[in-house]
């Protein structure tokens, strides 16, 4: 049939075209910084800071709003 040997034929030039790729040892990245971890390392907090933006009442404890999901 007409599309059998057409399909051949693109699989015999596309066959041809893998040959003269280069072999790699990583041809899909980019750069060379695969997999690179860090440390982890914790943050100062500073409660000051943390609270300067919140909401208290007169007694100075925090308010929160409650969750929009909760009924």
């Amino acid at each position: 049939m007409k599309i059998e040997k057409e399909a051949e034929k693109i699989l015999e030039k596309f066959s041809k075209e893998l040959q003269d790729i280069p072999e790699l040892e990583e041809t899909y990245y980019i750069v060379d910084n695969v997999n690179l971890s860090r440390e982890d390392e914790a943050e100062d907090k500073n409660p000051e800071k943390i609270l300067r933006n919140a909401h208290l009442d007169e007694k100075g404890n925090l308010i929160a709003e409650k969750g929009k999901w909760v009924k």
